[in-house]
C-alpha cells in the first residue's frame, strides 16, 4: 500500500498501556430511582436515562500499567492513523453522493482490554465496534496474531480489519444495525447467528467498497495488495476457526460468515465500489 504519504486522521485516542477502570456506577434499581423521582419533578425520563449513560461512559478512566506501557509513536499506529483517514475521505465522497454527511467514527487504541459504552472487552475479542458510543477498538497486537496465526501478512490484510470495523459504523449511520438488532431480538439463536453472518458479510463488503474507492481517487493499492485482503477475509473464517479450534465445522453456530463468503462479498466490494452491491440481506 502506498500509505505513508497519505494525511493522519485525528479522531484517534490512544489508551495503550492503560488500565480500565469502572469508575463511578450506578446500578439498576438506582437508576430507576433517580428516572423516577426526575419523571415526578417534571423532567423528560429519556433525556434522564440517557445522561446518566453518558456519565457513567464518560467516567471511566484508564490508569497506567507500569513503565512498560507504549505510549509512544509506533509504525503500527502511524498506519492505523492513515488508512482510519483514508476512510473518512472515501466514505465522506460516497456519502455526499447519496445526499448525506458522514460522521466519522473515533478509534481507540487499546492494549490488553479496554472499557467501552459497550462493556469491558479483553484483546482475545479481537478489534470490535461499540454502536453505544460509535468507536472503533483495536489491540495493534491483533495485526502481529494476524500474520503469525492466522498466516495473513501484509499492509492491506492489516487495512482490511480497520476498514471492517468502519463498515459496521456505516451500517450504525445508514440504520442497518439498528434493524438487524431489532430482528435479531425476536429470532431464535439459530436465526440470530444467519442475521449476524449478513452483517458481518455486509461489513467486509463496505471495507471492499473503501478500498475501491480509495484506489480509484488516491491510487492507494499496490500489487498484491487485494490479494492480502482476500488471504486476510479467508483466514479469520468462521468454518476455518472452527476447524482449527475443534477440527469440526457448525454452521448454524456461525456469527460472520465462512472463508468462501468473506472472500465473495470483500471482492464484490473492491470490484463494484458500490454500496448497492453491498446487499447481503436480499431475501429476508
Amino acid at each position: 500500500m502506498r500509505w505513508r504519504e497519505g494525511r493522519r486522521s485525528e479522531n484517534i485516542e490512544d489508551r495503550r498501556g492503560m488500565r480500565p477502570s469502572r469508575g463511578f456506577k450506578i446500578g439498576g434499581l438506582g437508576i430507576l430511582l433517580v428516572v423516577g423521582v426526575g419523571w415526578l419533578m417534571g423532567g423528560d425520563p429519556l433525556q434522564i436515562l440517557q445522561l446518566l449513560t453518558q456519565t457513567q461512559v464518560t467516567s471511566v478512566d484508564q490508569t497506567p500499567m507500569g513503565p512498560q506501557a507504549p505510549a509512544g509513536y509506533s509504525e503500527e499506529a502511524d498506519f492505523v492513523a492513515v488508512v482510519l483517514a483514508d476512510t473518512e475521505d472515501s466514505w465522506s465522497e460516497l456519502f455526499a453522493a447519496r445526499g448525506q454527511r458522514y460522521q466519522p467514527p473515533r478509534l481507540v487504541l487499546f492494549s490488553e482490554a479496554v472499557q467501552s459504552a459497550c462493556g469491558l472487552n479483553s484483546a482475545a475479542v479481537g478489534p470490535f465496534y461499540c454502536p453505544l458510543d460509535s468507536q472503533v477498538y483495536i489491540d495493534l497486537s491483533f495485526f502481529r496474531d494476524l500474520h503469525q496465526r492466522f498466516g495473513a501478512p501484509g499492509d492491506f490484510a492489516q487495512a482490511y480489519v480497520i476498514a471492517h470495523e468502519v463498515g459496521h459504523h456505516v451500517q450504525n449511520l445508514l440504520g442497518i444495525a439498528e434493524q438487524v438488532h431489532g430482528l435479531r431480538r425476536q429470532a431464535s439463536e439459530a436465526e440470530a447467528n444467519a442475521l449476524s453472518v449478513r452483517q458481518e458479510l455486509q461489513a467486509d463488503c463496505f471495507a471492499g467498497v473503501w478500498g475501491h474507492t480509495a484506489n480509484r481517487e488516491r491510487n492507494l493499492l499496490e500489487p498484491g495488495d487485494v490479494e492480502e485482503g482476500l488471504a486476510a477475509a479467508a483466514a479469520i473464517g468462521d468454518d476455518r476457526l472452527q476447524r482449527q479450534r475443534a477440527g469440526t465445522v457448525n454452521p448454524e453456530s456461525w456469527t460472520h460468515g465462512s472463508s468462501e463468503q468473506r472472500v465473495e462479498w470483500l471482492r464484490r466490494g473492491l470490484e463494484s465500489g458500490r454500496l448497492d452491491a453491498c446487499d447481503t440481506f436480499q431475501g429476508l
